[in-house]
């Protein structure tokens, strides 16, 4: 009977592939900030109706200036609610405008700009 004799386990004596350095991260070139245009229709002066003249003024005013000068008023005169800020509470001349006795200030804005031509 012959026997055969396993070859025996050869250690693997393999040198690890070379693996190449990394390399560093290639960063992308960061595209100059432009300075944004301001959109047109927000900065096109609108005549104010007469109840909102009495907050703002008479003169012809761009929408986002109409709005902070509400704000100023607001501010002024502590009309924003104590509990919850979002909410406005209208003295009378803001009455006439909002026509109704407290807004949100989200809603306010849209009132607003009913008043403005």
């Amino acid at each position: 009977m012959a026997t055969t004799k396993k070859p025996a386990a050869k250690k693997a004596t393999l040198k690890k592939a070379a693996t190449p350095a990394k390399k560093p991260a290639v960063k992308k070139a960061a595209k100059p900030k432009v300075k944004r245009a301001p959109n047109a229709g927000f900065m096109k002066a609108m005549t104010p109706s007469a109840m909102l003249a009495a907050v703002v003024g008479a003169e012809p005013l761009p929408r986002t200036e109409v709005t902070k000068k509400v704000w100023e008023y607001i501010k002024k005169n502590k009309l924003q609610d104590a509990s919850n800020k979002r909410m406005i509470n209208a003295d009378e001349k803001l009455r006439e405008i909002f026509g109704k006795a407290q807004v949100s200030m989200f809603e306010m804005t849209k009132i607003i700009n009913q008043h403005l031509k």
